[in-house]
């Protein structure tokens, strides 16, 4: 029988909280042919463009993903981009529509990593980003396509998009919400439908919630964990505060529903695992093992 990371990690319950790349700014570029194993060096993009990119995104701290609609249907006349700074309550995102791929050199991609727009039109709604990028992994072809279909087929159909590899193979089917940085995991066509509902009714779906991605990985395992045990799913009804790290413990301080609540996070090793389908060694399983404690109302304001 042929591995499949997804149905491994499925069958060991490997955690999904605390497990979102931590990125905080994104650049989405519309590409709708093949995009190989290495998305922005394979695809057939103009000559030194995808490297200019690759070059740009690392310099700045910019995730580059190239997009397309399901199905691999164009979106039309030109070539539309997303920029997104994933920052809490302050997160944004903002497109264009380029008329030439070599309009994408004059992007600032320091701004962006910086968190200030890079001169595109601000947008408002949500964008829902399916990992499909079957070359990098099998797994995501295979649980992200029918996801990002279904939602193309509904009621969703102008915010979803299929991206390249997002992180977390062994989680596909992967879905990024931008621009709050939201990666959910594990997802179906039907759970992908209540994660599409909750974005745009402003609200975070808890079954199948990774993390935020502009935290670190035991802040977000530590923030799941409160909305969770406090059933809170607004975008900003947990918000943490502080963060100190000892070792392989983060004490997380988090202000929700009225109160300040202190959550110890324990980073565990597991036993190596083969974590993605054409992995050539095992790696060690890391989870988060969670210790709150509710150190009672904040103080009144002013």
């Amino acid at each position: 029988m042929t591995f499949r990371c997804a149905a491994a990690s499925l069958a060991r319950a490997d955690d999904l909280a605390g497990t979102a790349s931590t990125v905080r700014s994104f650049l989405l570029v519309e590409h709708s042919g093949s995009w190989g194993s290495d998305a922005l060096r394979d695809a057939r993009l103009p000559a030194g463009l995808g490297e200019h990119l690759a070059r740009g995104g690392r310099r700045a701290g910019v995730r580059v993903l190239l997009v397309r609609r399901p199905g691999r249907r164009a979106e039309g006349v030109g070539i539309r981009v997303f920029a997104a700074r994933a920052a809490g309550a302050d997160s944004w995102l903002e497109a264009a529509t380029l008329s030439s791929p070599e309009e994408l050199r004059d992007l600032d991609l320091d701004a962006l990593g910086a968190g200030r727009s890079p001169g595109l039109t601000p947008y408002d709604a949500p964008l829902i980003a399916v990992c499909t990028h079957g070359r990098h992994d099998a797994c995501c072809a295979e649980r992200g396509r029918p996801v990002a279909l279904a939602l193309a087929a509904g009621r969703h159909a102008d915010a979803v998009w299929e991206c390249s590899h997002i992180g977390g193979d062994r989680f596909a089917g992967n879905l990024l919400v931008l621009p709050r940085g939201l990666y959910y995991g594990r997802v179906d066509p039907d759970s992908a439908l209540e994660v599409a509902d909750a974005a745009v009714g402003g609200r975070v779906s808890l079954d199948h919630l990774r993390g935020r991605s502009d935290l670190a990985m035991p802040v977000q395992a530590a923030e799941i964990d409160v909305r969770r045990r406090l059933t809170l799913t607004g975008l900003d009804d947990v918000r943490p505060t502080a963060a100190r790290t000892d070792g392989d413990v983060t004490t997380v301080t988090l202000e929700a529903d009225g109160r300040s609540l202190e959550v110890r996070v324990r980073r565990v090793l597991d036993a190596p695992q083969q974590l993605t389908c054409s992995a050539l060694r095992d790696s060690p399983v890391a989870r988060f093992v969670v210790d709150a404690r509710d150190r009672g109302p904040s103080p009144a304001g002013p």
